[in-house]
């Protein structure tokens, strides 16, 4: 039995066109995730109070994915929660998930949904960036920055 050996030649024209196919553009839309995050900040409050954090979730892709957990390196707890009306009062009420629809996206703002951070790890100031981690119900993690900003550059 003989092995016949390639050319360098041939090896050189089969790594280039394995490389060239490895970056084409396809390749790369294949790996896009689905949802992105827009205009994410946090609104600091001072003395150890809780912050709350806001962004825009949008899917670019075909099926609705609901936001399922969150988490932070920089706080000890990251929860959903949305303000609810009561007539004359609001309150805010814990959310398991939030649907971000097929080929649309879903705001996370005052008055509305919000993710709300409590225990930060350490200082946090405004000017500073802090991480979420958003989970969705399709499998796919988000690492987001969320810029920190004081409660007079929020209005």
């Amino acid at each position: 039995m003989s092995i016949k050996l390639k050319t360098s030649a041939s090896l050189a024209a089969a790594l280039t066109l394995s490389l060239g196919l490895a970056f084409a553009p396809g390749a790369q839309a294949a790996g896009a995730k689905a949802i992105s995050v827009k205009n994410a900040w946090v609104r600091w409050l001072p003395n150890n109070l809780p912050a709350a954090g806001y962004a825009t979730l949008v899917n670019a892709s075909d099926k609705p994915v609901d936001l399922v957990d969150m988490s932070s390196a920089d706080y000890g707890d990251a929860m959903l929660h949305q303000t609810v009306s009561n007539g004359s009062s609001q309150k805010m009420v814990m959310v398991d998930k939030l649907t971000v629809p097929a080929h649309g996206q879903v705001a996370i703002s005052p008055g509305g949904y919000h993710v709300m951070l409590e225990n930060a790890k350490h200082k946090v100031a405004p000017g500073d960036t802090v991480h979420l981690t958003l989970k969705f119900s399709d499998g796919e993690t988000l690492d987001a920055p969320f810029v920190v900003k004081s409660p007079a550059q929020t209005n």
